[in-house]
């Protein structure tokens, strides 16, 4: 439905003739991973950076967001590096794989849970920069089949996830 998923379908279709070739071919449809080292221009990242900047009084308490609404299925990017592997020693070659925790979470509940993580108060106010015209209301996955082939799950929560996010950008401001 747009350039980004039609170049992913190409990417998929050509692995899928490779396997059909008998080459050890694994396929990933990963979701939105967050974590600490994250570059800012995620929303979660941003969220952090701009709240740790305010906090080393480096900016205004005002925090500058895209759309709220918008749930996405955030893995801790150590559960993706930890799927990845799984699949490498036990997926099954031609096989498609969702990397997701299997949980939509609406982005307003993620900055929520960032702002909570301090003692400031800090005002949230939409950059119509930061909008996305075509974006989707809800991204999220069926991790069944890893779960099933590989008895891959997520461990980390996504409170830990966020607090080490915002405690990677305080030392990377401070």
């Amino acid at each position: 439905m747009s350039p980004y998923g039609l170049s992913k379908l190409a990417q998929e279709m050509l692995a899928a003739r490779y396997a059909a070739d008998g080459l050890g071919v694994i396929r990933t449809r990963s979701f939105t991973h967050i974590g600490p080292g994250q570059n800012p221009s995620y929303a979660a990242s941003s969220f952090a950076r701009q709240i740790a900047r305010i906090e080393a009084g480096r900016a205004e308490p005002v925090l500058r967001v895209g759309d709220l609404d918008a749930r996405r299925d955030l893995l801790d990017v150590r559960d993706t590096v930890r799927a990845y592997r799984g699949l490498m020693e036990q997926g099954t070659s031609g096989a498609v794989y969702n990397v997701c925790s299997g949980a939509a979470h609406p982005m307003r509940e993620v900055l929520e849970r960032l702002v909570s993580l301090t003692g400031i108060p800090i005002e949230v106010r939409v950059d119509p920069a930061r909008l996305r015209p075509s974006d989707y209301p809800v991204l999220c996955g069926d991790r069944s089949r890893i779960t099933a082939d590989v008895g891959w799950a997520p461990r980390i929560p996504l409170s830990e996830t966020l607090r080490d996010l915002l405690d990677h950008w305080r030392a990377a401001v401070g």
